[in-house]
């Protein structure tokens, strides 16, 4: 997370839980990615926990180095392949089903230039001001920008489902915010303010829930 260790494995913990829930309400398997999404999130915010310990300790060390991978790969190839392909599961309308998977094919793409920089081109994370400022050497593209949001909120905000529409509003929102006001800690903040939209994830299947308990 952007701010504190604390900060990363105190929301590690809260989303871990909230996985944990909705993937006991998710009721198809169609729905286990995007249940799955809570815990994932917990997953990667841990990771940043870690560096927050390790960075001033040793940031250059391999510890650092493959914690910082392992973040990057989360936030810049794992979240634009997986969330669409979330949101085009979960989709029962043909109608809406063909746009989200124009942002399945835009998050395979957009992954696929991220993990070749992160392959090809020297990466790292410092503490700056506060945060921690990922630094890659891709060059920033307003194409790829446009792309990863179309993928991560774009899909979402597609979706004939309210709850996960107002998930997909929330990201944009918040990748706006963030690009505002910590844009050199971009990745970090934004994988934070994505994070607590778990809230929104357990929602939609609490609320799933109460529509098939009275239903029956």
């Amino acid at each position: 997370m952007c701010f504190s260790a604390t900060a990363s494995f105190v929301t590690a913990g809260v989303t871990a839980v909230i996985g944990i829930v909705c993937l006991v309400r998710a009721a198809d398997r169609r729905e286990l990615p995007l249940a799955a999404t809570p815990l994932l999130f917990a997953g990667q915010q841990a990771v940043e926990g870690l560096l927050w310990l390790t960075l001033p300790q040793a940031p250059d060390g391999s510890v650092s180095s493959g914690l910082t991978v392992l973040f990057l790969l989360f936030a810049e190839v794992f979240w634009p392949a997986y969330a669409p392909i979330a949101a085009w599961l979960v989709e029962t309308d043909p109608r809406r089903r063909r746009p989200i998977g124009l942002c399945v094919a835009s998050g395979f793409g957009v992954a696929a230039w991220l993990l070749w920089g992160l392959l090809t081109r020297n990466h790292g994370a410092v503490l700056q001001d506060g945060h921690i400022v990922y630094v890659t050497g891709q060059q920033p593209s307003i194409a790829v920008g446009f792309a990863y949001l179309a993928a991560t909120g774009v899909s979402l905000a597609l979706s004939s489902h309210r709850t996960i529409r107002l998930l997909g509003a929330l990201v944009l929102a918040g990748s706006v915010v963030t690009y505002l006001a910590y844009w050199e800690a971009f990745v970090s903040v934004w994988c934070f303010f994505a994070a607590g939209s778990s809230l929104v994830v357990l929602g939609h299947f609490a609320w799933s829930h109460q529509e098939r308990t009275a239903g029956a």
